[in-house]
């Protein structure tokens, strides 16, 4: 089944999120409405899709009312002000379950929000449900399959998230990402994924996996959507000491400026290039052709191989200590995959966690000297389009270097493979500076729309 095949979207499920609140602040029509058209596509494609592990159309509608009444009063409207969204199934909710995509947390319930949570409510924003995430946001699927064609996998660990965008279920939503679990599934569902710096966003009351690794990203079907959604959640709390009390980039208000100089980009096969899929090879060489005079090849260091091995040690090391409770109360009720890495993870020393921790600022200090000569390296997201079935999320080895070094990503639904599925384009950014990486991203939106 392809895309074609499920039912058309209203004019409410194909706005994007800038534009949906600037609409409804102008009264062109109400956020019940703009919830209805949304509820009535899930209806219709959910059966397929199955993105959603918790989603109550009832208090969506009660939200939206809410919305309404406080618009009509004279209260401001937020700048998410009746824009329902997506909460991976980790991220805590005071008022829907919190169930971390295993049974052992099932019908789980958070005494408060997720410090995001309540940013996404003060900017006005709806919370849609809670999205399908894989088991404990690690690699065994949950339920939900790729909106393009359902025999295939969404990707994960934001499965529901990524999946929900594509769907026109919602405009934006949110996932983590301690490997490649945003990056990956926006790919594979031809959305736009953005995982922001290291502690751009707090995690308090998000499922800790790892607190080296672990980050919140953002699904939309535009840059400027997720820079938007982004700068909502992005900023210092106490209860994250990854996070830091500073003035925060105008992430929007860049990602919309045309660029003081046209960008450079640095094309970046990754050590792993031989792994990619012959059509997708093929796709990125159309791309660097098409971009021939702004774009030049760079490549890695040997070390960066070396990275995939580092990020393994700290994260199953990280995996063992974070979910030791589990692992020791329920052990049987955990997927095999889940128990080997913390059997695995139990058994990594402390001096090679320490050595592997140790090499994040290395890299990070090896890039500095890149970024002067290139505005964001370009890289495939994935090693292909979503493989099918659905017993894999698939590899993420071309997000794990980005994600272990904390650098900022996203990933733009410009190229399709042979069998038509989306291949998403990943461009990389110096860490901290993730304004400048959003707005090379939408020039090369505009650069590409204005080449086809």
């Amino acid at each position: 089944m392809s895309s074609d095949t499920l039912p058309p979207a209203s004019f409410h499920t194909s706005l994007g999120a800038a534009d949906a609140t600037n609409r409804l602040s102008a009264g062109e029509f109400s956020c019940a409405e703009h919830v209805q058209g949304l509820l009535e596509r899930i209806q219709a494609t959910e059966p397929a899709v199955q993105a959603w592990t918790t989603l109550d159309a009832a208090y969506v509608r009660q939200q939206a009312e809410a919305a309404d009444e406080r618009h009509a009063a004279g209260e401001p409207d937020g700048p998410l002000f009746g824009v329902p969204v997506g909460i991976k199934d980790i991220i805590d909710t005071f008022d829907l379950p919190t169930q971390h995509g295993t049974p052992l947390h099932s019908g789980r319930m958070a005494r408060r929000d997720a410090a995001l949570v309540q940013r996404l409510r003060a900017a006005g924003a709806l919370v849609m449900g809670k999205t399908v995430t894989t088991e404990m946001a690690t690699y065994s699927p949950g339920k939900t399959r790729n909106p393009f064609n359902p025999d295939h996998t969404p990707g994960g660990s934001s499965s529901g998230s990524a999946a929900a965008v594509a769907a026109g279920h919602v405009s934006l939503s949110i996932g983590t990402q301690t490997n490649g679990s945003v990056i990956r599934p926006a790919s594979f569902c031809g959305v736009v994924g953005y995982k922001p710096s290291f502690g751009l966003i707090p995690r308090t009351g998000v499922l800790t996996q790892s607190p080296v690794l672990d980050q919140v990203g953002v699904f939309g079907r535009s840059v400027a959507d997720v820079a938007l959604l982004a700068q909502v959640l992005a900023g210092f709390d106490e209860g994250d000491p990854a996070t830091v009390p500073r003035a925060m980039p105008p992430l929007l208000r860049t990602a919309l400026e045309e660029p003081p100089l046209p960008p450079t980009l640095g094309w970046v096969q990754t050590p792993f290039w031989d792994r990619v899929a012959p059509d997708a090879r093929e796709a990125f060489g159309e791309l660097v052709g098409l971009l021939s005079g702004r774009i030049a090849p760079f490549e890695l260091p040997e070390t960066a191989r070396d990275a995939v091995e580092w990020h393994r040690t700290i994260m199953e090391a990280d995996i063992a200590g974070s979910f030791e409770a589990e692992y020791e109360q329920g052990a049987d009720m955990l997927s095999a995959s889940l128990r080997a890495q913390i059997e695995r993870g139990r058994d990594v020393r402390a001096v090679d966690y320490r050595k592997a921790a140790s090499r994040i600022p290395l890299i990070n200090a090896g890039f500095d000297n890149v970024f002067e000569h290139f505005s964001a390296l370009l890289t495939p997201a994935t090693l292909g389009t979503a493989p099918q079935g659905l017993a894999s999320t698939g590899d993420p080895i071309m997000c794990t270097l980005w994600t272990f070094a904390g650098m900022p990503a996203i990933t733009l639904p410009l190229l399709h493979g042979e069998n038509g599925l989306p291949l998403g384009v990943q461009l990389v950014g110096q860490r901290g500076d993730d304004a400048r990486l959003l707005r090379t991203a939408q020039w090369l939106m505009q650069t590409v729309a204005a080449a086809q």
